[in-house]
C-alpha cells in the first residue's frame, strides 16, 4: 500500500504565491509519474499537471504560472503556484502511479488540500 500526503494550501491573495508538497511512502518499487489535480466546487477534478521521467506537462490555465518539481530521493513532488487567480480556487489532489514490486502498478491519490484565492 502507498499513502500520499499532501501539504501546504491555505487562503491567498489574488496575485499571490503558494507551494504545496506531496509525500509518497509505503511499498514503492517505483514511481512512475506523479501529478496535481484539483477539483472546484460543481466541477469536475481536472489534470494541473503530471511529471513522468524525463517530461513535465501543464493545463493550459496554469502553464507560465505553475510549476511541478520533484525530489525522487524524497519520493516527494511539488506544486509552486504564481500569479494565483480566483479561478484557481480548489481542493488540490496529489496523485502517483506506482509500482509496489516488479509487477504490481497502481495509481494512489492524496486526500487533497484546499486553496482559497480571495481578497
Amino acid at each position: 500500500q502507498v499513502r500520499l500526503v499532501e501539504s501546504g494550501g491555505g487562503l491567498v491573495q489574488p496575485g499571490g504565491s503558494l507551494r504545496l508538497s506531496c509525500a509518497a511512502s509505503g511499498s514503492i518499487f517505483r514511481i512512475n509519474a506523479m501529478g496535481w489535480y484539483r477539483q472546484a466546487p460543481g466541477k469536475e477534478r481536472e489534470l494541473v499537471g503530471v511529471t513522468g521521467t524525463g517530461n513535465t506537462n501543464y493545463a493550459d490555465s496554469v502553464k507560465g504560472r505553475f510549476t511541478i518539481s520533484r525530489d525522487n530521493v524524497k519520493n516527494t513532488v511539488y506544486l509552486g503556484m504564481n500569479n494565483l487567480k480566483p479561478e484557481d480556487t480548489a481542493v488540490y489532489y496529489c496523485n502517483a502511479d506506482v509500482n509496489s514490486d516488479i509487477r504490481m502498478r497502481d495509481d494512489y491519490w492524496g486526500q487533497g488540500t484546499q486553496v482559497t484565492v480571495s481578497s
